[in-house]
């Protein structure tokens, strides 16, 4: 079993930064893939970044363009997710995901949830 809490959301002005963490219980941390997702209003959860056991490979969602970056440490059971130049539509809720499977295309654990809001 893998507990997720999120932190470092909030509200931002258009161009601004934010850093997500993913805190994770337990000791398989390093077992899993991990990743991150949002969810704006209205429409579905889409994939944002992904990132390997040892972060020898990550991947992103198109819509990111060098503007995010996933890290991982393993010894502080973390995962990050560094937002750079911020836009309007980049407001969700963002979740971080953890799977055993490389896709993170059904993760088997989620977390709740921190809001982001970037204002015009």
């Amino acid at each position: 079993q893998v507990q997720l809490v999120e932190s470092g959301g909030g509200l931002v002005q258009t161009g601004g930064s934010l850093r997500l963490s993913c805190a994770a219980s337990g000791r398989t941390f390093s077992s899993y893939v991990m990743g991150w997702f949002r969810q704006a209003p209205g429409k579905e959860r889409e994939f944002v970044a992904g990132i390997t056991l040892s972060a020898s490979s990550k991947w992103y969602a198109g819509f990111v363009k060098g503007r995010f970056t996933i890290s991982r440490d393993n010894a502080k059971n973390t995962v990050y997710l560094q937002m750079n130049s911020l836009k309007p539509e980049d407001t969700a809720v963002y979740y971080c995901a953890a799977d055993r499977s490389l896709g993170l295309s059904t993760p088997e654990y989620w977390g709740q949830g921190t809001q982001v809001t970037v204002s015009s």
